[in-house]
């Protein structure tokens, strides 16, 4: 079973990788480019923004969508 908050602090580690644990492998990495992108075209709120909700959509979607073994 998927657990809701290993994917919100995966992600908050490194963007996309808590969508990635999900299964969501090119949805982690198209986080992971968008963050990167808006942490280096920003001074740092946008990046910040971005960062925290990627961080909840891979807990919201791990929470939503659990895989029951």
């Amino acid at each position: 079973m998927r657990e809701p908050w290993i994917a919100g602090i995966l992600s908050l580690l490194i963007p996309g990788v808590g969508q990635i644990y999900n299964g969501r492998i090119i949805i982690g990495v198209i986080w992971l480019l968008v963050t990167g992108v808006s942490w280096i075209g920003s001074v740092g709120t946008l990046g910040w923004v971005i960062h925290l909700i990627c961080a909840w959509c891979a807990y919201s979607y791990a929470k939503d969508n659990p895989i029951r073994n």
